[in-house]
């Protein structure tokens, strides 16, 4: 090859390299939910997907549910099947740090590349329409008496909403290891097991609990917000009197082993994505708060987070 023909070519793969997603042909994402759908984190996979499309920041995004475990068998599997796919993505968040504390797998997040956090969101605990329980009163007063008598429904083990069920034990001087927490594979199986009263109360994200408030079917009795959530008149835990609050942020991450180049492309098309009239609508809808956070300052955020996370399960006695 001639040395201005190679320095060309050398140009061209230089420019290309950081290129943003949507300036490469035919990009086709695979974005793992490590849930089963139904869910907080399907939802905001979905969503943030249809979002990429509708900015033209990728051509097509084709999504795997695998559940189970607070999305480490997921998780598992992510990091196994996509080694160096600059176009793979997964779901990951608050819960699955949880996740990841609990059951000590061999596979953890630092086998993959942070991405973004995207979402920040609030649990609220519910219980069936046709339950007796009219608020969070009663159902500390029955766990006082027979911790075991209240079945607590939710995701998997390490959730949030598990972690707030045994905060909330130890806050009103129940031993957390009685809590009787039914774990599920995934929100949407946590709210069949919630319509068909299968559980005393349950918990999960507010996106995932709304429909089924707006509709009647679920009672909601507290959140774990510090001020009440706008559009859903539910008193806090805190001012109920039980200091209990915890929140829940979903985000990204990409596959182990790509560059730095294209993370750095995979997390422009992520930060044009959280600008699109089709995310804000989600957002709003679901009741998610805007957390848009990259870089360096993510990957700090989540090692801080995993510690402040221990911190509270140990406190909680959920280790």
């Amino acid at each position: 090859m001639r040395r201005d023909a190679f320095l060309k070519s050398m140009l061209v793969l230089a420019t290309t390299a950081g290129l943003p997603l949507a300036a490469r042909a035919g990009i086709n994402i695979k974005m793992m939910i490590p849930a089963n759908p139904g869910g907080g984190w399907d939802g905001t996979g979905r969503a943030f997907g249809k979002a990429m499309m509708d900015a033209k920041a990728v051509e097509t995004v084709q999504y795997d549910n695998k559940g189970g475990a607070a999305g480490v068998i997921g998780l598992a599997q992510f990091v196994n099947s996509s080694k160096g796919d600059p176009n793979a993505l997964i779901v990951m968040g608050a819960v699955m740090l949880g996740g990841i504390i609990t059951g000590k797998p061999q596979v953890s997040l630092d086998k993959a590349t942070p991405i973004a956090r995207l979402t920040s969101e609030y649990n609220v605990f519910v219980v069936p329409a046709a339950s007796p329980i009219k608020s969070m009163k009663e159902v500390v007063d029955q766990m006082k008496k027979d911790p075991g008598s209240v079945k607590w429904g939710g995701g998997s083990r390490g959730t949030t909403e598990h972690i707030c069920a045994s905060m909330l034990a130890t806050k009103v001087g129940v031993d957390p290891k009685k809590v009787n927490y039914v774990a599920f594979r995934g929100g949407g199986e946590a709210t069949a097991a919630i319509l068909g009263g299968n559980v005393t109360v349950g918990g999960g994200g507010y996106s995932e609990m709304a429909e089924y408030i707006a509709a009647g079917k679920m009672r909601p009795i507290g959140v774990t917000s510090e001020k009440r959530l706008p559009g859903i008149n539910v008193p806090t835990l805190k001012e109920l009197g039980y200091d209990v609050v915890l929140g829940n942020w979903r985000g990204l991450y990409g596959a182990p082993g790509i560059t730095a180049e294209q993370r750095a492309a995979l997390t422009e098309t992520v930060i044009k994505t959280a600008k699109t009239k089709s995310w804000a609508e989600s957002m709003e809808k679901n009741g998610w708060t805007p957390a848009l956070m990259t870089g360096k300052a993510f990957d700090d955020f989540v090692d801080a987070e995993f510690s402040s996370l221990r911190g509270t399960m140990h406190l909680a006695g959920m280790l």
